[in-house]
């Protein structure tokens, strides 16, 4: 039976996104800084992380509420252990259209053949720079661009497409990049999609000028390789489109800070650790986990979901900055999945 609910904004849930684990190999800045991800950090303890099957039994209770498109994220979602055994079991569940996956591509040349078996039909890769001194500089000194690119070729001979391709764009590390980015996937069919610097967690030192507004990445990328705006693929769709007049492909703009589209949301989040997020910049969540493992149903876990999406009123991005609405505590990128 349909429950399909809507928050107090009138909008439905659609979208979950599910981080699998907290831990990465990557030390980014605007997520994981090495300074405070060291090796001896300690991550969650694998009695706090939900598992597969539990992790199976929340998208099946929400389909019904209107999920209808899953993302596996992280941190690193590829170093779960056994991942293809989850994507074989999401997507075997009824009514779910979509099943992606956002990696940093590092381990995706051994996986990605497995993970295609198992029903996974799309990934996206973060890939900030292709200069290794910028790359390393953003990412950490840990992995080379080589084998991101690697795991995108694997990713494409495995039928994982069309790829998207995430770049944060940061003003004074990698703006002069985007074009080298832009022009190095035309004509592949993979899509890159350039993201504004987001003050997404506690730990990045996020300040607005640090930002390079979307229009001034449309006016780069449009001076060397000239574009021109398409229509959305999908209402709701967060990366406003451009495709270039040559007929080369297309890129996508995702201009979270300065065009918000909270009013277009349909995304909740599962953590780690089982707590739903309704919002990216979302300062806690509600656990689930306790539901799951103290013996509840299955309708009082999906009515503790279905209770919590129409409360729901988060706008955030659209509210930055005005009035002091910036939030000071807010749950970590690693920890909701991006």
């Amino acid at each position: 039976m349909e429950h399909e609910v809507r928050d107090t904004l009138d909008r439905p849930l659609r979208d979950l996104r599910i981080s699998v684990t907290d831990r990465c190999n990557f030390r980014c800045s605007y997520c994981m800084p090495s300074e405070i991800f060291g090796e001896r950090y300690a991550f969650l303890p694998r009695a706090e992380i939900l598992s597969f099957e539990e992790i199976e039994r929340v998208v099946r209770l929400l389909v019904p509420l209107g999920v209808r498109k899953l993302r596996i994220t992280g941190g690193e979602p590829l170093l779960r252990h056994q991942l293809p055994k989850l994507v074989e079991g999401l997507a075997a569940i009824e009514g779910i259209d979509d099943l992606a996956l956002t990696t940093n591509a590092t381990l995706l040349a051994r996986e990605a053949g497995a993970l295609r078996a198992a029903g996974l039909q799309r990934v996206t890769v973060s890939l900030d720079s292709l200069d290794p001194q910028v790359f390393h500089a953003m990412n950490g000194d840990r992995v080379s661009v080589e084998r991101v690119l690697e795991g995108i070729e694997a990713a494409e001979r495995a039928g994982l497409g069309p790829i998207k391709v995430n770049c944060v764009v940061q003003r004074g590390v990698n703006e002069d990049g985007l074009v080298d980015l832009a022009r190095h996937f035309r004509g592949t069919g993979q899509i890159v999609r350039f993201i504004e610097y987001m003050d997404v967690g506690t730990r990045n030192a996020w300040d607005m000028e640090h930002v390079v507004p979307a229009r001034e990445i449309v006016r780069r990328i449009d001076e060397a390789l000239p574009i021109e705006p398409i229509a959305a693929n999908y209402e709701g769709e967060v990366a406003e489109r451009w495709r270039y007049r040559d007929g080369g492909g297309e890129i996508g703009v995702i201009a979270s800070v300065t065009r918000p589209f909270c009013r277009g949301c349909t995304r909740l989040r599962l953590t780690t650790d089982g707590k739903l997020v309704t919002c990216l910049f979302g300062s806690a969540g509600t656990d689930l986990r306790a539901l799951l493992r103290d013996g509840s149903d299955d309708e009082t876990l999906r009515e503790a979901v279905a209770g919590l999406w129409r409360a729901r009123s988060d706008r955030y991005s659209e509210l930055r900055g005005r009035d002091g609405a910036r939030e000071r505590d807010r749950i970590e990128m690693y920890q909701v999945g991006g």
